[in-house]
């Protein structure tokens, strides 16, 4: 049995777990779509962004100084967005309705997220699989300069004079 086939399994019994669910997204970081069980979704498009709002949420973490990405919660008028991590290559993206019991959606989604993360690495190994020489380049080793850096002190843009000078305007 495949490894998609596998999660595939793990997003439908997602499904039974979490009233409300509206659908359920596992891909690579990359933006790989693994499985999918999202109903009028496209679920390479749901991926991608995913994977965007992934590198946000990393940076964001990064510069916190928070640790290591976990979960990430996105609420609109008509439901929420939750994405967990899966191990170190994949992730778990739930769509649910505005009703849905937020507790009981990151719980399972964490559970979800962990057994993927079992999954991918018993079927590819662990840090392996199609994306393991990017995974192996993203490490960071932190300086003793980034430790000493405070949140904040990202480079800023300063603005420029402008190269012409403005026209003087009428009656003032």
């Amino acid at each position: 049995m495949a490894v998609e086939t596998d999660v595939l399994d793990e997003l439908r019994r997602l499904r039974t777990r979490i009233p409300r669910l509206a659908g359920s997204l596992a891909a690579t970081v990359d933006g790989l779509v693994l499985a999918h069980d999202v109903p009028d979704t496209e679920p390479e498009g749901l991926a991608a962004l995913t994977a965007a709002a992934l590198g946000v949420a990393y940076r964001m973490t990064d510069a916190a100084a928070r640790g290591e990405f976990r979960e990430l919660l996105v609420r609109g008028t008509r439901g929420y967005v939750a994405t967990y991590a899966a191990g170190s290559t994949a992730v778990l993206t739930l769509l649910a309705d505005d009703r849905v019991n937020v507790g009981r959606l990151h719980l399972e989604g964490r559970r979800s997220g962990a057994r993927i993360a079992e999954l991918i690495d018993t079927r590819v190994g662990p840090d392996g699989g199609r994306h393991a020489e990017r995974a192996a380049l993203d490490v960071h080793v932190p300086s003793s300069q980034d430790a000493d850096r405070r949140i904040g002190t990202l480079p800023v843009r300063t603005p420029q004079r402008p190269t012409h000078q403005p026209r003087p305007q009428p009656g003032g």
